[in-house]
């Protein structure tokens, strides 16, 4: 089975071409399939990522392509901003699609995506990423309070003194967080903290601690992925993710818009801002006029090979 790897700002998948091969978009609904997702992104045994994108020939009539998102533990999302940028690379350079903007299918329905061409091939895409979604029920996620909308709210109804509790568990002492959080959805579900974040060790910092407790907690049905937000001006902030399926990664490009959206929302953040994240920088921006969020960043390859058929 060929395989791409590729990545955008760090976050990196193993990408399949499900166009021309139709035997591994069909593998896609047959038993083992996320066993093998599991064994390709082990950073240990396998060819290690954040997770495997198959694109495959598209159920929309308007789109050029499909997107099929799976985690490192095999589950199925419905969008990854950094991995809908390499979907159109591999479309363009690999499967011939020229047409500027191109049109993805997606989770979230048809994005698309304004490709940049150097010498030929696509180097970096800024996606039409659509309107935010607000409404706590469509996020989805489930407070007490039943707030229609979930931004600014006080940290306290997100069980603060168990995070707490969870943090000092760890060692990671008293949470220096703000005292707020916002949840948007940009497709897939994003809580937003706000808090001082340092790109070194993230793996002993509170992300580590707070993001495989909130991941996985009733007040979010469908999973959540988790962030820390450090407004640095109006226009730059950096951001620690931890991801739903996959852990702390190099950049999210849903989150990154999420991050950006809740910023505007919680008056810290103008609405174009460069979102700084381990594997570099991501530009979003949220036009005022659309309602629409706009992502832009790089899409790289990485390398080629043949992973065995077992």
């Amino acid at each position: 089975m060929k395989f791409v790897k590729m990545h955008g700002c760090g976050n990196d998948y193993v990408y399949l071409d499900g166009v021309t091969e139709v035997g591994i978009a069909r593998r896609v609904v047959e038993p083992g399939w996320a066993e093998l997702v599991r064994a390709m992104s082990d950073r240990h045994k396998g060819i290690g990522s954040d997770g495997v994108i198959v694109v495959c020939r598209p159920t929309a009539t308007s789109a050029h392509v499909r997107m099929r998102m799976f985690n490192a533990d095999g589950s199925e999302s419905e969008m990854c901003g950094n991995g809908v940028r390499c979907v159109a690379k591999f479309a363009h350079d690999r499967l011939g699609v020229g047409a500027n903007p191109m049109l993805v299918e997606t989770g979230r329905g048809v994005l698309s995506i304004e490709c940049e061409v150097v010498a030929g091939r696509v180097v970096a895409a800024t996606v039409d990423m659509g309107e935010p979604i607000l409404e706590a029920e469509r996020i989805p996620v489930q407070l007490d309070t039943r707030r229609r909308v979930v931004v600014g709210v006080p940290r306290t109804e997100f069980l603060w003194e168990s995070l707490d509790a969870i943090a000092k568990g760890q060692g990671v002492g008293e949470i220096p967080l703000g005292p707020t959080a916002t949840c948007v959805s940009m497709g897939n579900p994003h809580v937003v903290f706000w808090g001082p974040v340092e790109f070194e060790h993230p793996e002993d910092q509170l992300i580590a601690a707070i993001g495989p407790w909130l991941e996985d907690h009733p007040i979010f049905p469908s999973r959540v992925n988790v962030h820390i937000v450090d407004v640095i001006a109006r226009d730059r902030a950096k951001m620690l993710t931890w991801e739903r399926g996959s852990g702390i990664t190099q950049a999210c490009g849903t989150g990154a818009c999420a991050a950006a959206v809740a910023g505007v929302l919680e008056q810290k953040l103008d609405r174009d801002v460069a979102v700084e994240v381990l594997g570099g920088e991501l530009r979003i921006r949220w036009d005022e006029a659309t309602d629409h969020v706009f992502m832009s960043g790089e899409a790289v390859d990485v390398f080629e090979g043949e992973w065995p058929n077992r």
